[in-house]
């Protein structure tokens, strides 16, 4: 009988995940190279470029790949036939994991789980509880996967009870559109079909955590329908142009995961969930040997890439800025930002407003400046800042006519496309919405020369700083006459692809 020491399993979630905040999967990398090899959309390419070299600098720096390193899910299968030496409960063992893996002070981890969600919102400061999915099966071993999901690419998850008679393609390609690029492809879809709605999320959940293999499947044909849904879904969903991050192009998934389960005859319930271009996860078992042992993976599998800010870019001075300039910008142009960028998100945006609508004044001047939608990682070493890449800038809508109206905002920095509201206020203010890459926060903390809090210091990563910038990557992604490359972009490779076809 296998004994499964209590300390083993808490240092090997631990382990893993350190692991997977700065290691992608192999599969993942060699995936996305191909994609990127691939891609005919300068702007795409540049976008996946970003990624892959993000990704390289986090495996060689042991950063994080992505400054949100997320909700920590674990999937566990007990066998049978093991004996613990434990005075913990599993779970409590699997949450004393995540804690040490969140605080290691070589590698810090951003926390970003809120106890009372509907209410004061708290942050836990150690990224517990996890969300753990345990079974008793038949054996002598544990085997447990750990996962770190986004909280923007969790946000695009969908749910439906269908019919039994509709069509479960038809139904995801309404979907994918209305998921915008807030869940930074190019990534995968998890695909659960069938059970009940919540057995059908779990299932698609942990599809994402099989290997990409979309292109083994695609030469040996379907065997079953679950793998013919795939190949459809996948020629399908590419077709629609998406592209990374939502400018256009050729590579919206790399793979599509299904799986399914037995449900009742009047029901058909069907999960999407997406995995961004942070893809992180992996395996390990316990065979009472020890913890588990996760072998560094070789440099070579990353492909040497150089990026490039290419002809007809154009460089901005944030400290003297005028709106003239701004209005000669266009829909994905580059622009290489310097000088000093204010940071604020969800819970410094929503303070400002009701400082607002309370007739307070403000704690910093906002008239002229531009603000970036970004909760960094806390610094190690000799960092002024973590890995610090932007968060989905849908969240800001909202307070988007507010803040330009009341304060003077000029331009915004995010992650993703801008709903009908946010960019009717842009075009109405003549200001401007430009794209970072979501998935190469590293990389662009490069970009930032100093760091300090100026304003609602309580607030810990959502508080509001001021960045000292040289060359930050953007791209105009909503101009100053309301002018979208997140629906120009899309509309162009779609027709693209149709012609192609």
């Amino acid at each position: 009988m296998t004994v499964i020491r209590q300390d083993d399993v808490i240092q090997s979630v631990a382990d893993a995940l350190q692991y997977i905040s700065y290691y992608h999967p192999k599969d993942f990398i060699d995936a996305m190279h191909q994609a990127y090899l691939r891609e005919q959309n300068p702007a795409a390419r540049d976008a996946i470029a970003q990624i892959l070299i993000n990704s390289r600098m986090c495996a060689t720096g042991h950063r994080p790949i992505c400054q949100d390193t997320g909700i920590v899910t674990v999937f566990v299968n007990v066998g049978m036939n093991v004996r613990w030496e434990a005075d913990m409960g599993l779970e409590d063992m699997i949450n004393e994991g995540v804690r040490r893996a969140y605080s290691h002070p070589d590698n810090v981890l951003r926390a970003s789980m809120l106890a009372d969600p509907d209410g004061a919102r708290r942050n836990t400061k150690d990224n517990t509880p996890a969300i753990i999915h345990h079974k008793i099966v038949p054996g002598d071993t544990i085997e447990i996967h750990v996962a770190a999901k986004g909280g923007g690419s969790e946000a695009k998850t969908k749910f439906a009870m269908l019919n039994p008679s509709d069509d479960v393609a038809a139904w995801v390609l309404e979907q994918v559109p209305k998921m915008g690029a807030g869940w930074c492809p190019p990534g995968m879809l998890g695909i659960g079909i069938g059970g009940t709605a919540e057995q059908a999320m779990k299932i698609a959940k942990e599809a994402l955590l099989d290997p990409i293999d979309i292109h083994e499947l695609q030469a040996r044909g379907a065997s079953n329908r679950a793998e013919e849904l795939r190949l459809e879904l996948f020629d399908k969903v590419n077709k629609l142009g998406i592209g990374a991050q939502g400018l256009g192009g050729l590579t919206t998934v790399l793979d599509i995961k299904v799986r399914d389960y037995p449900t009742h005859a009047a029901n058909k319930p069907v999960a999407i969930i997406p995995n961004c271009a942070a893809t992180r996860h992996v395996h390990f078992t316990l065979d009472g040997s020890g913890a588990a042992s996760l072998p560094a993976p070789k440099l070579d599998d990353w492909p040497e890439i150089a990026w490039e800010a290419g002809e007809g870019v154009k460089r901005a001075n944030l400290n003297d800025i005028t709106p003239e300039e701004v209005k000669r910008w266009q829909p994905g142009d580059t622009v290489l930002l310097s000088g000093k960028l204010l940071t604020g998100r969800d819970a410094a945006h929503k303070r400002m407003a009701d400082m607002l609508a309370k007739g307070e004044a403000l704690p910093v001047d906002l008239k002229g400046r531009f603000i970036y939608y970004v909760g960094p990682v806390d610094p190690v070493g000799d960092e002024v800042v973590g890995p610090a890449g932007p968060t989905t800038a849908t969240r800001m809508d909202k307070f988007t006519r507010t803040m330009l109206e009341q304060t003077g905002l000029l331009g915004m920095v995010g992650k993703a496309e801008r709903g009908p509201t946010a960019i009717e206020a842009i075009r109405d203010n003549e200001a401007v919405y430009l794209m970072a890459v979501g998935g190469a926060a590293y990389l662009v903390a490069q970009a930032i020369k100093s760091s300090r809090v100026i304003a609602f210091e309580d607030l810990g990563m959502e508080a509001i700083y001021e960045f000292e910038v040289e060359d930050m990557p953007v791209t105009v992604a909503v101009d100053s006459r309301g002018e979208s490359i997140h629906k120009l972009g899309p509309a162009k490779w779609r027709e693209i692809i149709a012609q192609q076809s």
